[in-house]
Protein backbone atom coordinates (compact mmCIF):
# COMPACT_ATOMS: atom_id res chain seq x y z
CA UNK A 1 0.00 0.00 0.00
CA UNK A 2 1.28 3.17 -1.19
CA UNK A 3 0.28 6.71 0.74
CA UNK A 4 0.59 9.87 -1.58
CA UNK A 5 0.55 13.53 -0.69
CA UNK A 6 -1.60 15.52 -3.14
CA UNK A 7 0.86 18.40 -3.78
CA UNK A 8 -1.11 21.67 -4.64
CA UNK A 9 0.03 23.83 -7.10
CA UNK A 10 2.87 26.61 -6.01
CA UNK A 11 4.11 24.48 -3.68
CA UNK A 12 7.36 22.33 -4.25
CA UNK A 13 8.76 19.45 -2.92
CA UNK A 14 11.97 17.38 -3.34
CA UNK A 15 14.57 15.03 -1.77
CA UNK A 16 17.92 16.00 -0.93
CA UNK A 17 19.70 13.25 1.02
CA UNK A 18 17.53 11.88 3.61
CA UNK A 19 15.66 15.05 4.23
CA UNK A 20 12.54 16.10 2.05
CA UNK A 21 12.32 19.72 1.12
CA UNK A 22 9.47 21.88 0.83
CA UNK A 23 9.45 25.72 -0.63
CA UNK A 24 5.93 27.55 -0.72
CA UNK A 25 4.67 31.27 -0.25
CA UNK A 26 5.43 30.97 3.20
CA UNK A 27 9.04 29.92 3.10
CA UNK A 28 10.94 26.43 3.19
CA UNK A 29 10.64 23.76 5.55
CA UNK A 30 13.16 20.96 5.54
CA UNK A 31 12.98 17.33 7.69
CA UNK A 32 14.86 13.99 7.67
CA UNK A 33 12.43 11.58 6.69
CA UNK A 34 13.98 8.65 6.10
CA UNK A 35 13.71 4.67 7.42
CA UNK A 36 14.95 1.71 5.58
CA UNK A 37 11.65 -0.08 4.68
CA UNK A 38 9.63 3.01 2.99
CA UNK A 39 10.93 4.58 -0.10
CA UNK A 40 10.03 8.59 -1.13
CA UNK A 41 8.26 8.58 -4.81
CA UNK A 42 8.24 12.04 -6.04
CA UNK A 43 6.00 12.66 -8.92
CA UNK A 44 4.20 15.37 -10.59
CA UNK A 45 1.77 16.82 -8.16
CA UNK A 46 2.22 13.68 -5.95
CA UNK A 47 4.58 12.91 -3.47
CA UNK A 48 3.99 9.03 -1.93
CA UNK A 49 5.62 6.65 0.63
CA UNK A 50 5.90 3.02 0.25
CA UNK A 51 6.74 0.19 2.44
CA UNK A 52 8.42 -2.29 0.79
CA UNK A 53 7.22 -5.19 3.24
CA UNK A 54 3.57 -5.51 4.70
CA UNK A 55 5.00 -5.57 8.37
CA UNK A 56 2.77 -3.63 10.87
CA UNK A 57 6.09 -0.94 11.49
CA UNK A 58 6.59 -0.06 7.99
CA UNK A 59 3.29 0.84 7.37
CA UNK A 60 2.93 2.77 10.62
CA UNK A 61 5.91 4.86 9.04
CA UNK A 62 4.97 5.33 5.72
CA UNK A 63 1.18 6.76 7.78
CA UNK A 64 3.81 9.39 9.88
CA UNK A 65 5.81 10.40 6.69
CA UNK A 66 2.72 11.53 4.97
CA UNK A 67 1.51 13.39 8.00
CA UNK A 68 4.79 14.98 8.16
CA UNK A 69 4.60 15.87 4.82
CA UNK A 70 0.79 17.14 4.91
CA UNK A 71 1.87 19.67 8.24
CA UNK A 72 5.23 20.79 6.01
CA UNK A 73 3.11 21.50 2.46
CA UNK A 74 -0.07 23.15 4.85
CA UNK A 75 3.25 25.46 6.57
CA UNK A 76 4.64 26.81 3.53
CA UNK A 77 0.99 27.79 1.95
CA UNK A 78 -0.68 28.95 4.39
CA UNK A 79 0.80 28.79 7.86
CA UNK A 80 0.05 27.80 11.22
CA UNK A 81 -1.23 30.08 14.60
CA UNK A 82 -1.39 29.17 17.81
CA UNK A 83 -3.57 31.77 20.05
CA UNK A 84 -2.69 32.82 24.35
CA UNK A 85 -4.60 34.69 27.01
CA UNK A 86 -3.00 37.18 29.10
CA UNK A 87 -4.51 37.03 32.54
CA UNK A 88 -4.31 39.43 35.39
CA UNK A 89 -5.86 40.25 38.64
CA UNK A 90 -3.55 41.36 41.48
CA UNK A 91 -0.52 43.30 38.88
CA UNK A 92 -0.93 44.79 35.47
CA UNK A 93 1.49 42.81 33.44
CA UNK A 94 3.36 44.27 30.34
CA UNK A 95 3.45 42.54 27.60
CA UNK A 96 5.73 43.11 24.66
CA UNK A 97 7.62 41.08 21.70
CA UNK A 98 11.01 42.18 20.31
CA UNK A 99 12.66 40.07 18.02
CA UNK A 100 12.27 36.44 19.00
CA UNK A 101 11.57 37.33 22.11
CA UNK A 102 8.52 38.04 24.32
CA UNK A 103 9.27 40.73 27.29
CA UNK A 104 6.96 39.93 30.40
CA UNK A 105 7.21 42.74 33.06
CA UNK A 106 5.82 43.25 36.15
CA UNK A 107 4.01 39.68 36.44
CA UNK A 108 3.11 39.19 39.89
CA UNK A 109 5.05 42.46 40.92
CA UNK A 110 8.09 41.13 39.89
CA UNK A 111 11.00 43.52 39.37
CA UNK A 112 12.62 41.06 36.97
CA UNK A 113 11.21 40.03 33.44
CA UNK A 114 10.48 36.83 32.10
CA UNK A 115 11.40 35.79 28.98
CA UNK A 116 10.10 33.78 26.46
CA UNK A 117 12.57 33.04 23.32
CA UNK A 118 10.64 32.02 19.82
CA UNK A 119 11.79 29.12 17.55
CA UNK A 120 13.44 30.11 14.54
CA UNK A 121 11.29 30.85 11.96
CA UNK A 122 8.17 31.79 14.38
CA UNK A 123 6.62 35.37 14.98
CA UNK A 124 5.04 36.65 18.09
CA UNK A 125 2.38 39.33 18.05
CA UNK A 126 0.69 40.96 20.81
CA UNK A 127 -2.72 42.24 20.50
CA UNK A 128 -3.61 43.97 23.69
CA UNK A 129 -4.45 40.70 25.90
CA UNK A 130 -3.76 38.49 23.21
CA UNK A 131 -0.64 36.55 21.98
CA UNK A 132 -0.29 35.01 18.37
CA UNK A 133 1.94 32.60 17.58
CA UNK A 134 2.73 32.00 13.49
CA UNK A 135 5.14 30.07 11.83
CA UNK A 136 5.02 27.63 8.50
CA UNK A 137 6.45 24.95 11.16
CA UNK A 138 3.42 23.29 13.37
CA UNK A 139 6.03 22.04 15.87
CA UNK A 140 7.70 25.57 15.90
CA UNK A 141 4.45 27.31 16.66
CA UNK A 142 3.63 24.97 19.28
CA UNK A 143 6.72 24.89 21.47
CA UNK A 144 7.02 28.40 21.05
CA UNK A 145 3.59 28.80 23.00
CA UNK A 146 4.27 26.33 25.64
CA UNK A 147 7.14 28.18 26.47
CA UNK A 148 5.07 31.15 27.08
CA UNK A 149 2.75 29.32 28.78
CA UNK A 150 5.68 27.99 30.91
CA UNK A 151 7.05 31.13 31.39
CA UNK A 152 4.75 32.44 34.28
CA UNK A 153 3.97 29.39 35.61
CA UNK A 154 3.93 29.93 39.05
CA UNK A 155 4.02 27.52 42.06
CA UNK A 156 3.49 28.23 45.64
CA UNK A 157 0.20 30.30 45.03
CA UNK A 158 -2.95 28.80 45.80
CA UNK A 159 -4.51 28.92 41.99
CA UNK A 160 -8.40 29.39 42.98
CA UNK A 161 -6.76 32.35 43.91
CA UNK A 162 -3.94 33.54 41.86
CA UNK A 163 -5.43 33.10 38.57
CA UNK A 164 -2.20 35.24 36.75
CA UNK A 165 -0.31 33.76 34.03
CA UNK A 166 -0.48 33.29 30.36
CA UNK A 167 -2.63 30.02 28.83
CA UNK A 168 -2.87 28.63 25.51
CA UNK A 169 -6.67 28.86 24.33
CA UNK A 170 -5.61 27.94 20.52
CA UNK A 171 -3.43 25.14 19.65
CA UNK A 172 -1.22 25.05 16.26
CA UNK A 173 -4.01 24.90 13.73
CA UNK A 174 -3.91 25.78 9.79
CA UNK A 175 -4.11 30.05 9.15
CA UNK A 176 -7.21 29.94 7.16
CA UNK A 177 -8.22 26.07 7.13
CA UNK A 178 -6.57 23.07 5.40
CA UNK A 179 -4.38 23.45 2.12
CA UNK A 180 -5.12 20.65 -0.27
CA UNK A 181 -3.03 18.06 0.89
CA UNK A 182 -5.00 15.01 0.79
CA UNK A 183 -3.43 11.91 2.34
CA UNK A 184 -4.23 9.14 -0.27
CA UNK A 185 -4.28 5.41 -0.16
CA UNK A 186 -3.35 3.87 -3.49
CA UNK A 187 -3.63 0.08 -3.83
CA UNK A 188 -0.24 -1.23 -4.89
CA UNK A 189 0.03 -3.07 -8.84
CA UNK A 190 0.62 -6.59 -9.51
CA UNK A 191 4.36 -5.32 -10.30
CA UNK A 192 4.84 -3.92 -6.93
CA UNK A 193 3.12 -6.52 -5.05
CA UNK A 194 5.31 -9.11 -6.48
CA UNK A 195 8.97 -6.04 -6.31
CA UNK A 196 7.69 -6.34 -2.29
CA UNK A 197 7.73 -10.21 -1.94
CA UNK A 198 10.78 -10.47 -3.67
CA UNK A 199 12.21 -7.31 -1.33
CA UNK A 200 10.99 -9.06 2.13
CA UNK A 201 12.86 -12.36 1.32
CA UNK A 202 15.84 -10.55 0.94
Amino acid sequence: MIKEIFVPQGIEVSQEGQELVVKGPKGELRRKLSHPKVKVKISGSNTGFDSIDDRRRSKSMTGTFAAHLRNMINGVSKGYESRLKVIYSHFPVRIKAEGTKLIIENFLGEKRPRIANAMPGTEIRVEKDEIIVTGPDKEGVGITASRIERATHITGYDRRVFSDGIYITKKPAVVGGEAEAEVQKVSESEEQAEERKDGSKK
